[in-house]
């Protein structure tokens, strides 16, 4: 039961919230309604300065919703206009912190997963797949997360993740054979055995025979057999990039060096590419897990240890173990020689 006048506090307090939100939102809007790569130094900074006045969950959350509004329509982008979005989402990775292209990223990759397993006809699927091939070229997530996407499509192999495959390669294959030529060569190898399995009907088209041949040109290093390849707006952008951000590194310390799987079950599992974000606070671990877990030797601890621990949420043993060396330790000497043990 909340009494009335607690209620009424509540009532005012949200309206209020819902009040700056909604101006924060016209703000965040107006910003990214005007970005373009002239103005992307003045729109980065004013950008920078809301991270410092607002909390960074309502500016992440704010600043995710428009972008994705923006990008993810059902008719293919230009391409400079996703470059310079995410741009400026690379940028503020840099210099506010992480969690800014951590956030875009997991909103971005759920998208994606949902949509392709969806007949959507449109070119959402392309659009987010731009985003997510930007994200990597500008240093916001690793190689590892485009090998996982890449590895999905051909597990799956119809005519719908040819083409994205295709997009996906014309964007980042070079950079990706800089990165991990192995894992091309791998992946390249997976393609061809899975077209050569292919039914009769895929087989003969000519999509996937230029897929192969695309593949081929990569491991090759042959640029000139990729139509309409032009890695010079990218290149642009990754000097006004290297300008912007204001440590001296523009990047490779703050890639994001995570798995799919681990995006698509960020919800379950937390996040351990955020710093502390990887516990929510809800029991992470499976009850079947659990029966196998070893029993730690906690010792002889009072029932108001016990109990404290299970207070503060203490749920495995050897969270129970750590609490109670360190509330029963007599000095850090102490507590030291205790937790090795």
């Amino acid at each position: 039961y909340v009494p009335p006048r607690v209620r009424k506090v509540q009532e005012t307090l949200d309206d209020k919230k819902r009040e700056e939100l909604g101006r924060l939102k016209k703000m965040v809007n107006g910003l990214i309604n005007r970005l373009s790569e002239p103005n992307l130094a003045s729109i980065s900074g004013q950008m920078e300065e809301l991270y410092m006045s607002n909390s960074r969950k309502d500016m992440n959350e704010t600043l995710t919703d428009i972008l994705m509004n923006a990008c993810v329509t059902a008719v293919a982008m230009p391409a400079r206009l996703m470059m310079e979005h995410v741009l400026l989402v690379s940028v503020l990775h840099h210099n506010v912190g992480i969690e800014v292209g951590a956030h875009f990223l997991e909103a971005v990759v759920k998208k994606f997963d949902e949509l392709c397993k969806s007949d959507a006809e449109g070119k959402e699927c392309e659009n987010l797949l731009a985003l997510i091939a930007h994200l990597y070229n500008f240093h916001v997530v690793h190689s590892l997360l485009i090998f996982d996407i890449l590895k999905m499509l051909v597990s799956t192999f119809t005519e719908k993740e040819i083409e994205l495959i295709l997009f996906l390669l014309k964007n980042v294959g070079f950079s990706l054979r800089k990165d991990d030529a192995l894992a091309l060569k791998e992946l390249i190898a997976e393609a061809q055995k899975k077209a050569n399995t292919a039914d009769k009907k895929l087989q003969d088209q000519t999509r996937v025979r230029f897929m192969l041949e695309t593949m081929l040109a990569l491991r090759n290093n042959d640029m000139r057999k990729i139509p309409g390849y032009d890695p010079e707006p990218v290149e642009k952008l990754r000097k006004l990039q290297r300008t912007l951000v204001h440590s001296s590194g523009s990047g490779k310390e703050t890639q994001l060096r995570v798995s799919l799987e681990s995006l698509l079950s960020a919800d379950r599992v937390g996040r351990w590419w955020i710093v502390g974000s990887s516990w929510s606070g809800a029991p992470m671990i499976n009850d079947t897990n659990r029966n196998t877990q070893q029993n730690l030797q906690i010792g002889k601890v009072s029932a108001k240890i016990m109990e404290l621990a299970r207070k503060q949420r203490m749920n495995t043993d050897i969270r129970r173990s750590i609490f109670c060396v360190l509330m029963t330790s007599e000095d850090f000497m102490d507590a030291f020689e205790k937790l090795l043990k």
